[in-house]
């Protein structure tokens, strides 16, 4: 998105539209026949929300609109005529279909990954892709209709591609920051299921325990490894699941809002965030020993501090806002 915006000359930081896109949150999700999740995003258009995408554009006056196909052709057809149209294509894939994604492991999958396709050429049949690192990468038509189409889980991408209409851009108000705040706590505080919110991470903390019971070493490794990924910077959250993000956001609404009790509680989440990297460290060592199970059960005691410490601070931000 910030690849967008900075495109049409919309200067706003990705922390404010991590945060006005009331885009952090906290879910654990574990289902048949797909590794465990530990997901700090938020509002990723579940029933009932419109996506932070979506919402982001709102607050900033960018009229934001998702579409996807289930053809193939389609998706490349639009994606090439809006390039001829000079404007950049921001689409979802699944990164374990990307060639410079290259450190990662073999049957890695996660289609919840956006990226901004910039151009391409017909001659080499390949595009160049705008990503989270400074170079764009030349990745042939083949590979991303393989990323753009995957339909392994989570998140399959459906062939889906974002537009947008600038032409009412405004900078959010303190109102909007407010809301956009404000949403995020009642999710916190009161998330709607027991996998979502403080409540969720107190569930994760326990659950974490269970996962030796119903899963092989080789599983378990896998697991914590995935785990990793979804906490730490190297998986896109900016360390911390996302809470590093977060926290500049608030010490940048402070200004906005006029209200310095956000800066100080943007040094509260950003400590929260290194809380959440010494749990991503534990995982991470789970996925490199023969026998992940004894790591496992160090997870539990900083996994119920943080549950701890983000409700109190959720509480105070609630009460600010």
């Amino acid at each position: 998105m910030l690849h967008i915006y900075d495109f049409y000359h919309h200067p706003i930081s990705e922390e404010m539209l991590l945060g006005i896109g009331s885009g952090v949150g906290f879910i654990y999700w574990h289902i048949k026949g797909m590794e465990p999740i530990f997901g700090g995003r938020g509002n990723v258009g579940r029933p009932g929300e419109e996506g932070l995408e979506v919402t982001a554009g709102r607050r900033t006056g960018v009229r934001i609109e998702k579409h996807h196909t289930g053809s193939a052709r389609k998706a490349e057809k639009t994606m090439l005529e809006l390039l001829q149209a000079g404007k950049p294509v921001m689409i979802n894939v699944d990164m374990g279909f990307l060639p410079y994604f290259d450190h990662l492991p073999e049957d890695f999958h996660f289609g919840g990954h956006a990226v901004v396709v910039g151009g391409y050429g017909s001659e080499t049949k390949e595009v160049l892709i705008a990503d989270r690192d400074q170079p764009l990468h030349p990745v042939s038509w083949q590979d991303l209709a393989k990323a753009r189409g995957s339909k392994f889980k989570p998140f399959p991408p459906m062939n889906m591609w974002f537009t947008f209409d600038f032409s009412e851009k405004r900078q959010p108000t303190q109102e909007d920051i407010r809301e956009a705040i404000g949403e995020v706590c009642t999710t916190m505080l009161e998330g709607p299921i027991s996998n979502i919110g403080v409540k969720g991470i107190r569930k994760a903390a326990t659950k974490v325990l269970e996962w030796p019971k119903i899963m092989t070493e080789e599983e378990l490794r896998w697991s914590c490894f995935n785990t990793y990924i979804f906490i730490d910077a190297e998986g896109g959250t900016g360390g911390g699941i996302f809470r590093y993000m977060y926290g500049r956001f608030l010490e940048e609404a402070a200004e906005i809002v006029g209200d310095e009790r956000l800066v100080k509680i943007g040094g509260e989440m950003r400590a929260i965030g290194d809380k959440w990297q010494e749990v991503a460290a534990i995982f991470n060592r789970g996925s490199k020993v023969e026998d992940p199970a004894p790591v496992l059960s160090k997870t539990t005691e900083p996994l119920m501090e943080i549950a701890d410490l983000e409700e109190k601070t959720w509480r105070r931000l609630r009460e600010i806002v």
